[in-house]
């Protein structure tokens, strides 16, 4: 009898022992970025439009502990244009959420990167597709790279906002 009741303590003993969250670092191809990810990520590359012009984005992103990690990167051919595709990435974004309500926004900048009014964190309610509240929590950033421009972009897609977990996403992006 004693053995049927520590098998469940037990059983949430180990539970509790596994990291919900396993931060790693992960390079972004062709991105000249690593990011400290929490969770093993998926990679994907497509084709966008960003400021009137095609560009290959390159994705990574992983979801754990209820929430879903992205990063994202793009080179932009016209460096005149990067203000305006990054405006127009950050309202992309927050489309998909429905009439996101923007809760905080601030400048967001790393060394090396290019001081554009649409370089920001975020953090913004709204909707998934099922109609579930979504909480986003992203930054989008730019740097100049010969004749053509990087655009970036993290995020952190949650139920209700964990700004432990964003800072700790956006605080390990170190571009390279």
């Amino acid at each position: 009898m004693n053995w049927i009741l520590t098998w469940p303590v037990a059983l949430l003993l180990l539970a509790a022992c596994s990291p919900a969250l396993n931060w790693r670092s992960v390079p972004i191809e062709g991105a000249a970025l690593i990011a400290t990810l929490p969770c093993k990520p998926d990679h994907a590359a497509r084709t966008v439009e960003m400021a009137g012009a095609p560009v290959e984005l390159a994705m990574a992103g992983c979801e754990a502990d209820n929430a879903i990690f992205a990063v994202s990167s793009a080179a932009l051919p016209d460096p005149a244009r990067a203000d305006a595709a990054l405006a127009h990435w950050r309202a992309a974004v927050l489309a998909r959420v429905g009439a996101a309500t923007v809760l905080s926004e601030q400048p967001f900048a790393r060394p090396g990167t290019l001081a554009l009014p649409s370089s920001v964190r975020l953090v913004a309610q709204g909707r998934r597709a099922d109609g579930t509240a979504v909480t986003v929590q992203g930054v989008w950033f730019a740097r100049a790279g010969g004749a053509q421009v990087r655009l970036y972009h993290a995020v952190v897609y949650s139920p209700k906002p964990r700004p432990d977990v964003a800072d700790a996403l956006f605080d390990g992006l170190s571009l390279q």
